[in-house]
């Protein structure tokens, strides 16, 4: 019997240490002096999470408001409400904001009070999808790293609104309702870090103008381009990632080696009019060209080095380095021509 009751204890003993090592482990975490504000300091429609004392989690809540900020917020979800204005009151106090998901409200530009988000001085991350903007916001905080607002209404970008957003990295305008003639010359002046840039799914008929020149991933997908001008990709020399899917390009529209060149490592012309293979360059790795109006495929014509010289390549070799070749969807009949094996030594899938 007092082996029983000394068991119990030991039991006991040893269920109270770790559920009180685990809970102190939690709040050793976090700073004592604030604990008060962690327990109180929390809007009652949101949620607090002890563990991430720096995030306020206000989504799904069907708020047509956004409450008070706490300071000590640095990450905030609003995104799934019905928010229809972001002002200034509540954000008196949340002067070290990094990250605001505002996606999939009722925002409109008469909306959002003048200057409140340009005062968010330390705001990395700004998402504004899903809402109701009919032109790109402004003034913005000029320390803006990623600006997301993609499916909106936006068909005008006011002038200037980016040339202080040194630091954006990646700017999102796909499914908006931008026209050639929402983008002017210095539309994206002063984006000189700029990484990413996605403007896929508007009304655009001609290539955009002064892309920035550090560009990495260019997405024009889901528009009406028919044109690829002269030596376009000469002012974004570092263009990596290109995707011109779904549009009207044709062999016409296309220069002699206008897809030439060496920084693009994948190219995607997806769903266009092309009845051939574009000249290339020996850099490419990735080649979408299905669902166009490809008859044949002449390995010899679309090798950027001459077959001769691909016969003489080892494995290891100088080779043209095109892994993945996309052809399927177009009017070319199975099997694979030899020249176009022998050309391209690296290739692990091709789809006809």
């Amino acid at each position: 019997m007092t082996l029983k009751v000394y068991t119990s204890l030991l039991l006991l003993f040893l269920v109270t240490s770790v559920w009180t090592r685990t809970v102190r482990q939690v709040y050793d975490e976090l700073d004592p002096e604030h604990w008060s504000h962690y327990t109180f300091e929390c809007p009652r429609e949101c949620f607090c999470p002890p563990s991430f004392p720096n995030a306020l989690y206000c989504d799904n809540k069907g708020l047509k408001e956004i409450p008070a900020i706490p300071a000590r917020i640095w990450y905030l979800y609003l995104q799934n409400n019905l928010i229809e204005t972001v002002s200034e009151k509540p954000f008196v106090n949340a002067t070290h904001l990094r990250w605001i998901n505002l996606n999939k409200n009722k925002i409109t530009n008469s909306g959002i009070e003048n200057g409140v988000l340009s005062k968010l001085k330390r705001l990395l991350y700004l998402f504004l999808e899903d809402n109701e903007l009919e032109e790109v916001p402004a003034p913005l905080p000029v320390g803006l790293e990623q600006l997301r607002l993609a499916r909106n209404k936006i068909s005008r970008i006011p002038e200037g609104v980016f040339s202080n957003l040194e630091n954006l990295t990646l700017l999102d305008l796909h499914q908006n309702s931008l026209l050639d003639s929402s983008l002017q010359s210095d539309t994206f002046q002063g984006l000189s870090n700029l990484m990413q840039l996605n403007i896929a799914k508007n009304s655009l008929k001609k290539m955009p103008l002064s892309i920035p020149a550090n560009t990495l991933q260019l997405f024009l997908d889901n528009n009406s381009i028919e044109v690829i001008p002269e030596n376009y990709f000469s002012a974004i020399p570092k263009v990596t990632f290109l995707r011109l899917n779904y549009n009207k390009l044709s062999d016409d529209g296309i220069p002699p080696n206008g897809f030439n060149v060496s920084s693009i490592l994948d190219l995607q012309l997806s769903h266009n009019q092309l009845t051939k293979i574009p000249p290339i360059n020996a850099h490419l790795e990735h080649l979408h060209l299905d669902h166009n109006r490809i008859k044949s495929v002449n390995g010899t014509q679309i090798c950027p080095v001459s077959i001769a010289v691909a016969e003489d390549y080892g494995v290891y070799g100088n080779t043209p380095r095109l892994r993945y070749l996309r052809l399927d969807g177009n009017e070319i009949q199975p099997p694979i021509p030899l020249d176009i094996m022998i050309c391209f030594r690296l290739l692990q899938a091709v789809v006809i």
